[in-house]
């Protein structure tokens, strides 16, 4: 263990109640990203009740984070501390790296985003839309995000729940603009879509894309919940914080879309707003959505830094600004200058990154649930290397899990043998990796405490 490593926060850090977890979760989730995840579930060919219900059951998998949030609560400690358990300090980098590519790829993702809404914004107040311009938005965004790092834990929870507010009632009120405006008709007439080859992999999407991709964040935030407060509350705070703001935003994206049929294609897509609002609302909608972004870009900041410290793999601080600073700033420039296509990054990093933590998600939580929400965690399993070097259930899980993912899944840099039919081109994959993940550790660790009984 790191000398200076301290894995438990003391009392006086522990002071959080329920609520501040729904508006942490809440204001991360209620940015404008939701709008263009709307228009792709559209494109999966859905009717509108098939893309609504996908959209409700995907955002409800933030259940998974609200229930691996008790791991935090429980201990006082941050996810990839908890992740040693299941998976051994040495088997735990594995993991860990996996996070980091999962950190790095939302934040780049997430900068992406500010960057089209400050592009937004100045297309809006009648500036060119040029590589120059682009370049300053994303040097603009690039700033607030780096100097986000300067405040408090307090702060940002307190900044997060004013944009909620916010940003939550300029969503409602393009809701009132753009229901009269919407063709019904044309939207009740769309066809649904087959429920196993069309709506599956859009729910799988979904899911990929919002509750398996917060779950490395778990315990980082309710690690801060007061023990006493009630293990109930904190899971639904944090699966309601996740679920209701997504539902509105996806909702309101599949109404967009059928004003704007290439919504989800567009080389800026948050433009979109500018055409369904008028020009000082949609001035006021694109500086709340930056102030939104920001606070949930050092969201990512803070617990990449965590799960770099907690692998041991950075330590010093200002190395790990320096290392933050380039990714925030290089892979976000790859995609909008060179890429050009913001949606085929977004749909590309889902299909990889999901696999890497739903095998990851599937394991922490059967461990949680089938052994340390009963018996506890033990400090040995978090703080002794020689005692836990590897925890090989969960090694052979993950590993089994991602490769079974993989042999069904078509990417930039491998097409498996099996992506085809309803796992071709989607995030079906995903949900498959962490049934096959979870499930194996399951047996083998039930196999494991039989052989012990004997």
């Amino acid at each position: 263990m790191h000398s200076k490593e301290t894995v438990f926060l003391p009392k006086e850090e522990r002071t959080d109640k329920p609520s501040s977890l729904f508006f942490l979760y809440c204001a991360a989730n209620i940015g404008i990203l939701g709008l263009v995840y709307g228009a792709i579930i559209v494109g999966f060919h859905l009717s509108f009740f098939q893309a609504i219900l996908a959209t409700v059951l995907g955002s409800f998998s933030f259940a998974l984070v609200g229930l691996m949030s008790l791991s935090g609560h429980d201990t006082g400690t941050n996810t990839f501390i908890l992740s040693r358990a299941a998976f051994g300090f040495k088997g735990n980098l594995i993991p860990a790296i996996a996070a980091l590519v999962s950190h790095a790829g939302w934040l780049s993702i997430n900068v992406c985003t500010g960057t089209l809404t400050v592009l937004a914004l100045f297309v809006t107040l009648g500036f060119a839309n040029t590589p120059i311009a682009m370049a300053i938005a994303l040097a603009i965004f690039v700033t607030l995000v780096l100097v986000s790092v300067l405040f408090s834990h307090k702060v940002l929870i307190r900044m997060q729940t004013i944009s909620t507010y916010l940003f939550g009632f300029l969503t409602l009120v393009i809701l009132v603009i753009i229901v009269p405006q919407t063709d019904w008709s044309m939207l009740m007439a769309m066809p649904s879509g087959d429920w196993l080859g069309n709506f599956l992999p859009a729910l799988a999407f979904v899911a990929a894309g919002t509750g398996i991709g917060w779950t490395s964040y778990a315990a980082d935030y309710s690690c801060h919940q007061d023990p006493q407060n009630s293990r109930s509350k904190v899971a639904w705070a944090v699966t309601l914080g996740g679920a209701v703001p997504l539902i509105l935003m996806l909702s309101v994206g599949i109404l967009l879309s059928t004003q704007s049929a290439d919504l989800a294609q567009s080389a800026n897509p948050i433009e979109v707003i500018k055409g369904a609002l008028p020009m000082n609302l949609a001035i006021i909608y694109y500086i709340t959505a930056i102030g939104g972004l920001t606070p949930q870009c050092f969201l990512g900041l803070k617990s990449s830094k965590l799960v770099l410290q907690a692998a041991h793999l950075i330590w010093n601080e200002a190395l790990i600004f320096v290392f933050q600073a380039i990714i925030v700033t290089i892979i976000p420039a790859l995609i909008l200058f060179v890429a050009q296509d913001f949606q085929a990054a977004l749909e590309g990093f889902l299909g990889v990154i999901g696999k890497l933590l739903a095998a990851w998600s599937s394991i922490f939580l059967v461990d949680y649930l089938m052994l340390r929400g009963k018996q506890g965690y033990s400090q040995t399993l978090l703080t002794d290397p020689s005692a836990n070097e590897i925890n090989y259930n969960g090694v052979i899980s993950w590993i089994i899990g991602f490769a079974v993912g993989m042999l069904f899944s078509k990417t930039f840099f491998f097409t498996g043998p099996f992506a085809t039919g309803i796992f071709a081109g989607n995030s079906l994959n995903v949900l498959l990796t962490l049934v096959v993940a979870g499930g194996l550790y399951f047996l083998l660790t039930l196999c494991h405490r039989q052989k012990r009984l004997e």
